[in-house]
C-alpha cells in the first residue's frame, strides 16, 4: 500500500510540474519570433538561436516528466532551463517597490519548482512511467533464468523442499 501511495504522489506531482511547462513552452513554440524578441529585451545574446532550443526544452521536456520518459534526463534539463529563466526574467535585486516584490515572488517560486524537479530527480519517476516500462520488458529479455538473484531460488527452493515425518513406530 505504501509504495502505490508513493508512485501515485509521484505521478500526480509529475502532472503538476508539467502543467506548468507544457503550455508555457507551447505558447513559445507558436510564437518563437514574440519569445526570441522578449529574449533579446532581455539582453541574452543569440535570442533568435537560443529561443527555438529554449522553447523545445521547456515543452518537450514537460512532456517527458508527464509520461516518465527519461525523466530524470529530462528533469535535469527543466532544472537547468528553470535556473537560466529565473536568472533572465526574475532577477528582483534590479527592482524597487511593488516591481521588486512581484519579481522576488516569481524567483522564490521558480526555487521551489527547482526543489520539485530535484526531489523528482533523487526518488525516480515511480511506477507508473514510461521508464518503469521500459526497464520491467528490458529485464526480461537480458536476464536468462539462471541468473536470477538468490532470494528467489531460495524461494523456489524452499517451496519444492518435502519435509518428511520420521517413523517412529520402529522405535
Amino acid at each position: 500500500m505504501q509504495r502505490t501511495a508513493s508512485d501515485l504522489t509521484l505521478l500526480l506531482g509529475r502532472i503538476a510540474l508539467s502543467a506548468l511547462f507544457i503550455p508555457g513552452g507551447l505558447r513559445k513554440l507558436m510564437d518563437l519570433g514574440a519569445f526570441a524578441a522578449s529574449l533579446q529585451k532581455q539582453g541574452v545574446p543569440f535570442a533568435d538561436v537560443l529561443a527555438p532550443i529554449g522553447a523545445g526544452v521547456e515543452f518537450l521536456g514537460g512532456v517527458a516528466v508527464l509520461v516518465g520518459f527519461q525523466a530524470r534526463f529530462a528533469t535535469v534539463l527543466l532544472i537547468v532551463f528553470t535556473v537560466i529563466a529565473t536568472l533572465i526574467a526574475h532577477r528582483f535585486w534590479e527592482f524597487q517597490g511593488a516591481a521588486r516584490q512581484m519579481q522576488q515572488t516569481q524567483f522564490f517560486k521558480n526555487l521551489a519548482i527547482i526543489g520539485g524537479f530535484l526531489a523528482l530527480w533523487v526518488s525516480g519517476p515511480g511506477r507508473y512511467a514510461l521508464d518503469r516500462l521500459w526497464q520491467r520488458d528490458h529485464r526480461r529479455v537480458e536476464r536468462p533464468r539462471f541468473e536470477r538473484p538468490v532470494t528467489e531460488r531460495r524461494m523456489r527452493e524452499r517451496r519444492q523442499k518435502i519435509v518428511t515425518v520420521p517413523d517412529v513406530s520402529s522405535y
